[in-house]
């Protein structure tokens, strides 16, 4: 199937991705639109991250809390979205969300941005773990024992998201 408009073969497409040619060039799109939140989420000196299972790399990963943009609400905004999904995974409301901008985990093999957002004024209002199916679990790090609590997950046979290079390298956390 060719889309007219740009030029791409789309050579399959399910729900949530598309798998698309151009020329020579092999990739994978989000269907229908749908955008991606990740949220930096800390709080009183701790950052707040999710561990699940990942089908794909066939193991538990350690992640920023993130969540699907318009996947049930065409149209939704970025901040909404965060807003649900971080209540959501980690049982952590926020008041308030920043945009701190739209980045590209892998751009040589995915076309899917998400937008970063830094969470603000968070009130504990469950245990979090996700929606049915997702079992996440949740841990609350001091933000000075980060590189160690990354480490040993490593160790212990997590894979570790590349977003977590962020509380690596720091800047966002201030």
């Amino acid at each position: 199937m060719i889309n007219s408009a740009d030029g791409v073969e789309i050579m399959w497409e399910g729900r949530f991705i598309t798998a698309k040619r151009d020329g020579k060039w092999e990739y994978v799109s989000r269907s229908r639109g749908i955008g991606a939140a990740v949220i930096l989420a800390i709080d009183h000196g701790h950052i707040l991250l999710a561990e699940q299972y990942r089908v794909p790399i066939g193991k538990n990963c350690i992640e920023l809390p993130a969540g699907l943009i318009g996947d049930e609400t065409a149209g939704e905004e970025p901040a909404i979205a965060a807003i649900r999904e971080l209540e959501e995974e980690t049982g952590y409301l926020a008041t308030r969300m920043e945009d701190l901008g739209e980045y590209y985990s892998s751009p040589g093999m995915v076309s899917e941005s998400f937008r970063l957002m830094k969470a603000h004024d968070l009130t504990r209002t469950g245990q979090g773990g996700g929606v049915e199916g997702e079992n996440i679990t949740v841990h609350r790090v001091p933000l000075n024992n980060v590189e160690t609590f990354i480490a040993e997950k490593r160790a212990a046979g997590c894979g570790i998201d590349v977003k977590m290079l962020l509380l690596l390298a720091g800047g966002f956390l201030s």
